[in-house]
């Protein structure tokens, strides 16, 4: 585990806050699009993302913002590292989605900074990239698994 020295009450206090945001009634619907949303492609998310008149590419640019915001955070110093990451698998899940699609995504998109935060903050830590790695097999068995069902 790593050392991120001792977590404070205002940490605590922000990561709170951070799991009331995602309780709001938008964010609830944008987070259930997100469990279910799985690209197989760079284009498929630039087409969600940019279509700007359909829920679906508000949800999806919501969420991102949510976790680039959040990342944002840790990486400038105002919230504790660890306990950040101690409570934020979520952050992991969507991101291990856009991940194989990221150096495309990011060209394409003339946007290099696109999940940059998130990503610093998931591959800063050993512990964190093993999680990240994780998450991409436990996502590659959930597929596998909705593809058998519907069979």
């Amino acid at each position: 585990m790593s050392d991120f020295g001792k977590a404070t009450p205002v940490d605590a206090e922000l990561v709170l806050k951070l799991y009331d945001f995602r309780r709001e009634a938008v964010m609830r619907e944008a987070r259930r699009f997100m469990g279910t949303f799985s690209p197989q492609s760079a284009d498929e998310i630039i087409g969600v993302m940019m279509g700007f008149g359909n829920p679906e590419g508000a949800y999806l640019r919501q969420v991102l913002g949510y976790w680039e915001m959040a990342a944002s955070l840790v990486l400038r110093g105002a919230l504790h590292e660890g306990l950040y990451l101690d409570n934020s698998g979520e952050m992991f899940f969507v991101f291990a989605k856009f991940q194989p699609f990221l150096a495309e995504l990011r060209e394409k998109l003339d946007q290099p900074g696109f999940l940059a935060k998130c990503e610093e903050v998931i591959t800063h830590t050993t512990e964190a990239r093993e999680r990240l790695a994780w998450m991409i097999e436990r996502q590659k068995k959930m597929a596998a698994m909705r593809a058998a069902a519907a069979r």
